[in-house]
């Protein structure tokens, strides 16, 4: 018996393209040139975890507009189903989904994403989210398993520190939150290490050190 091959992107390569109907009509990738987009993928419409996550995406939708990102959502299931899940998604919880959520019945973009895993399920894709930059490169991906739920304010916190590190090139550390230090990258030399002491940052060691923005 043969296991089928999944592919992956890859980190900071171009992210694969795409031209798909939607909710909102027909979306590709090149729409979002310019802008940050966190497309993300969930197993079914009607399921109770999906729901959950997609109210949280909405709720959180006009701060990831401050922030020069879209939002995409994506499952294998047909216009209709996601037409009728956003409307019932309003009636029964007062939260509207205001960004357009792919209809991928051929698999074609959750193939090409790695969404479809065997060990899953064949047919519906797992709790997948990738953060794309305004040129169309990949930046980050997170695969959670289909009984867990995301958490909406990860994105958020990863995009601000994606954004915080292309703009001062610097690094994150664990839990960054905006406001807090940031990491300057190592020294690349003897000599630029033995000057890190004196150059004004917060210094633990010659590759440790942070500095406020």
């Amino acid at each position: 018996m043969t296991e089928s091959i999944v592919s992956f992107p890859q980190l900071n390569r171009p992210a694969p393209a795409f031209n798909t109907k939607t909710t909102h009509g027909m979306r590709s990738l090149n729409d979002y040139k310019g802008k940050w987009l966190v497309l993300f993928s969930h197993p079914a419409d009607f399921t109770p975890v999906c729901t959950t996550e997609f109210m949280g995406f909405a709720q959180r939708a006009e701060e990831f507009a401050q922030l020069n990102t879209e939002l995409l959502g994506l499952s294998i299931d047909s216009i209709h189903s996601h037409i009728a899940w956003v409307r019932n998604i309003e009636e029964n919880f007062g939260v509207e989904i205001t960004f357009p959520i792919i209809s991928d019945l051929s698999m074609e973009v959750a193939k090409a994403y790695g969404m479809i895993q065997p060990g899953a399920s064949d047919t519906a894709a797992v709790r997948a989210t990738f953060i794309i930059d305004p040129e169309g490169v990949m930046r980050a991906m997170v695969y959670y398993p289909m009984s867990n739920g995301r958490s909406v304010d990860e994105f958020v916190r990863l995009v601000k520190a994606l954004q915080t590190s292309d703009a001062n090139a610097v690094a994150t550390p664990e839990n960054w939150q905006p406001g807090d230090d940031v990491i300057v990258p190592p020294p690349a030399t003897t000599a630029d290490a033995k000057a890190r002491l004196e150059q004004g940052y917060d210094y633990v060691d010659w590759y440790f050190s942070k500095k406020s923005l």
